[in-house]
């Protein structure tokens, strides 16, 4: 058993946000039924794969999944889609208002076919304001939303995180809205419109510390936390390799400074006090990074778990990769699995079906809802 038994789920959404977040509710044990257009979806060309149409990232992203390929300009299509949202709990689609409402999928159509489902739309923009309307992707969204400013602060100049952190977020902000509206659901039989918008999701996620001492009104400062933007919280350099270390009470720091030598500092105020450990960071960063340097990776590791300071070397992408189980999929042959985040005691999550092939399940879907064969092979010409 699983924790979404009996929930089906359409998934309309492309690239990394939508699929990220149906990913995790097909994990969770939902029938999710993706829909694609012939052409793909762009996450299926996201860096090399295996087998044509199939990348590395698409080998995790679009597992738990069925998928059927229409091509929502044809009015048949539209009408199958509306036949298969008749039979789902969930509708989850990153397009915009306007093509939504175009494809005769906006909320008050969609809850004629299904007066209790949740539809959560999620898009760049709240849709109360004046960009509502607009194309947003993430290196939109991290400059809008103060994850640019962020390394300004520390940098000088403003930069994007390495990583597709809007998508990311915004995803899992769009599962935790589906399942608070399907808790809501079982109290009371009613389904609602949810949406997601990547801004607010992002400016909501940054502002949690470095909204700082901007949050009291009037401001007693300015937004951003100065213990993480200063440029000297980093991993540090040790004999050979890198390592971070973040002592954070004042007997860490005690233990970091008699090993290095600097028992001057043991009773220095700006280790004796939280407050000034947080006010006077980059300072005291700069000395363990001077005392990190005279030893090996493998000594800090050791010494850190000795004396309980938190630290851990660092690790490479190709490392962590490495570390994943080897998987096998019926096309693409063997892979790398990423795990989901939770572990359930009893309703673990597992890979029911390996990700999709473009419109693999078509067939098989149509024919649930009833069409026969003449007319799904008018559907798929």
């Amino acid at each position: 058993m699983t924790a979404l038994d009996g929930i089906r789920v359409l998934d309309l959404t492309s690239v990394i946000m939508g699929p990220l977040a149906t990913q995790a509710l097909g994990d969770l044990g939902a029938d999710v039924v993706s829909i694609e257009a012939a052409a793909g979806d762009t996450n299926r060309i996201m860096g090399p794969g295996p087998t044509a149409g199939m990348s590395g990232t698409s080998l995790n992203l679009l597992r738990n999944k069925r998928n059927v390929c229409l091509d929502l300009k044809r009015p048949e299509a539209r009408a199958a889609v509306r036949r298969l949202l008749a039979t789902c709990d969930v509708f989850v689609t990153n397009l915009r208002p306007g093509p939504l409402d175009r494809l005769g999928l906006g909320y008050d159509a969609v809850r004629a076919v299904r007066p209790d489902i949740v539809m959560c739309r999620a898009h760049g923009w709240s849709s109360d304001g004046d960009e509502g309307d607009k194309p947003a992707y993430d290196d939109v969204i991290q400059a809008v939303s103060g994850i640019a400013h962020a390394f300004q602060l520390r940098d000088g100049v403003p930069a994007m995180a390495p990583t597709l952190v809007a998508d990311k977020v915004a995803g899992m902000a769009i599962t935790q809205a589906v399942l608070a509206a399907l808790v809501h659901r079982a109290r009371t039989g009613a389904g609602q419109f949810v949406e997601v918008a990547m801004v607010d999701a992002l400016q909501a996620f940054t502002l949690v510390e470095h909204g700082c001492a901007a949050i009291p009104e009037p401001p007693l400062g300015s937004a951003g936390y100065p213990r993480i933007t200063t440029p000297d919280r980093r991993p540090f350099a040790t004999t050979d390799g890198w390592i971070a270390v973040l002592p954070y009470s004042t007997d860490n720091y005690r233990e970091l400074f008699r090993e290095g030598g600097r028992d001057e500092l043991l009773d220095d105020a700006r280790i004796t006090s939280a407050r000034r450990r947080m006010a006077h960071a980059g300072e005291l960063y700069a000395i363990v990074a001077e005392i990190v340097a005279t030893r090996s990776t493998a000594f800090w590791v050791e010494f850190c778990e000795r004396h309980d300071i938190p630290a851990g070397a660092v690790r490479t992408l190709d490392e962590l990769v490495a570390d994943l189980p080897v998987v096998e999929h019926p096309t693409a042959g063997a892979y790398r699995h990423i795990p989901p985040a939770w572990r359930f005691s009893a309703t673990p999550t597992r890979v029911r079906r390996p990700a999709p092939m473009l419109g693999e399940h078509t067939r098989e879907v149509l024919a649930e809802l009833g069409y026969d064969d003449a007319e799904i092979d008018a559907l798929t010409a």
